[in-house]
């Protein structure tokens, strides 16, 4: 699983968002965890239950997370952060080019 080298955190998981991280590659399940990725097409971004990660096709086409949060409402409050803050720094809303570009390579957690 490829994680963003600076995760965007919702509030809920700022504390333990290393532990929820090592859940998260290890597929373990967790209760009210979503994650944020680039979307594999067209989009701004895409937000997935971590329930969702267990499945065979994102072993075999991990997304590129992006964010983790503690809910699906504080999931949204975290997306729309992100493209505001891309937004105010290119006066555009290419999300997955500025992250890759201005945050740096991605991380992966062991």
């Amino acid at each position: 699983m490829k994680f963003y080298r600076k995760l965007y955190l919702g509030e809920g998981t700022k504390k333990h968002w290393k532990k929820i991280v090592w859940k998260l590659k290890h597929r373990v399940g967790q209760i009210g965890i979503f994650v944020l990725a680039l979307p594999e097409g067209q989009g701004l971004l895409e937000i997935y239950h971590n329930s969702l990660l267990q499945q065979k096709y994102y072993k075999k086409y991990p997304p590129f997370i992006i964010g983790i949060a503690k809910g699906y409402d504080e999931a949204t409050n975290v997306a729309v952060d992100i493209i505001k803050e891309v937004y105010e720094k290119t006066g555009g809303f290419d999300v997955k080019n500025y992250l890759l570009k201005e945050k740096g390579k991605e991380i992966s957690f062991r």
